[in-house]
């Protein structure tokens, strides 16, 4: 009996000390991101929101502590390397959770990775409207093209803008933005008199640009991914002398992200965008945000993509929180549906039905605000939704 006891108290504490060895185990989230190359910045912003809410935050949830693990797909357009790395991820590195996701094409690519592996997969960027069908896991905590498309098309037919020239990077997200802005537009009576689908990599914008003075629009309408391209277009903008001609430049808020407005410099001084985060967002959030941004990472501005792996970040912890630290895939979108808090851009949430973020779209200006470039927001649309989803 005395033996038996014995056996019995050793299994216990075997069993105990089972347990919390597995308690203390990190929950290991694996990130698939460009930190090199073109979109290298991509990478690094979002890494930076990511590890800023963990460290201002706390990085432990149900007595285990996060771990990121960072994949770099560069330069993020191949979808067969994001998809090679994220199911490395899975198979090799056993991660609990996949995130980051600076381009459509890398997210499209790691959908069925996520099914396959039942991994919640929380998308932090990547912009076309579809990404979230790729996959049931899927959640995302950026924005869509169209949300962020619709409102400078409605702004525009409501201020004496009656002729448009579109152009945009040809790929998912710039179709997509293409084909929400010709939507709204010509709905309120506007007119597109021209188009253009420019090459992702190293386009050669001076044909463009001749085309659009040729044609005289009231405005041109733009979406580039920010970074090198973007730069180039907004200086033979200026050059050509396309805004002394009288015509207006519109875009999505990409073209003036805060990563490249600098080195955009005078030309971008008034142009119009609408987005769905600014620098200079006047909020309690956003001041706590900026200067914590700004105390880890002096030699960088917050951006929206920051901002993203921030709020996606957010949502992982919140999400394991509610779960009590469970990982489970269908948990955590169940979870994360419907999910709300109040963001450095502003009230977000989580649409029940599409696992898409509903957010506020500002209209912004570009102005010089003690002597720094901001996007300076001056009207908004609240609580809006995905307009390119059924």
């Amino acid at each position: 009996m005395k033996l038996l006891k014995m056996n019995i108290a050793a299994a216990a504490l075997a069993l105990v000390s089972s347990l919390t060895a597995h308690a203390a185990e990190p929950i290991k989230i694996g990130m698939v991101l460009p930190m090199s190359g073109p979109f290298a910045a991509y990478g690094k912003q979002i890494e930076h929101g990511a590890r800023l809410y963990l460290a201002t935050n706390g990085d432990t949830v149900a007595g285990r502590k996060i771990e990121l693990i960072i994949k770099d797909d560069s330069p993020g357009t191949a979808g067969d390397v994001s998809k090679r790395l994220a199911t490395e991820l899975v198979v090799k590195d056993k991660v609990d959770i996949l995130a980051g996701f600076g381009l459509t094409p890398s997210a499209f690519a790691v959908g069925p990775v996520a099914t396959e592996g039942k991994k919640a997969m929380v998308v932090m960027n990547a912009a076309t409207s579809a990404v979230t069908t790729k996959s049931n896991y899927i959640v995302r905590t950026s924005m869509t093209l169209p949300q962020i498309t619709a409102p400078i098309a409605s702004w525009a037919a409501k201020n004496k803008i009656k002729k448009v020239f579109t152009l945009v990077a040809d790929y998912g997200p710039g179709h997509d933005a293409e084909g929400q802005f010709k939507k709204t537009f010509t709905a309120a009576g506007g007119e597109i008199v021209g188009e253009v689908r420019a090459p992702v990599k190293n386009p050669d914008f001076a044909p463009f640009l001749q085309k659009i003075k040729d044609t005289k629009p009231d405005a041109v309408f733009i979406f580039l991914p920010p970074g090198a391209e973007t730069i180039a277009f907004m200086k033979g903008f200026a050059e050509r002398g396309l805004a002394a001609a009288g015509i207006r430049l519109i875009c999505t808020g990409d073209l003036t992200d805060e990563d490249i407005l600098d080195a955009l410099g005078e030309s971008a001084v008034g142009v119009i965008s609408s987005f769905h985060y600014s620098e200079a967002h006047k909020s309690p959030e956003n001041k706590a945000y900026t200067e914590a941004y700004a105390k880890a990472y002096p030699k960088d501005r917050p951006n929206f993509m920051s901002v993203g792996g921030y709020d996606g970040m957010h949502l992982i912890m919140d999400v394991l929180k509610k779960n009590g630290g469970n990982t489970d895939a269908d948990k955590f979108v169940e979870a994360a549906k419907g999910m709300k808090w109040v963001s450095p851009r502003g009230a977000i949430s989580i649409d029940p039905a599409t696992r898409d973020i509903v957010q506020t779209i500002y209209i912004r200006k570009v102005e010089k605000v003690g002597g720094k470039l901001q996007n300076v927001e001056f009207d908004q649309v609240a609580d809006f939704k995905d307009p390119g989803k059924p």
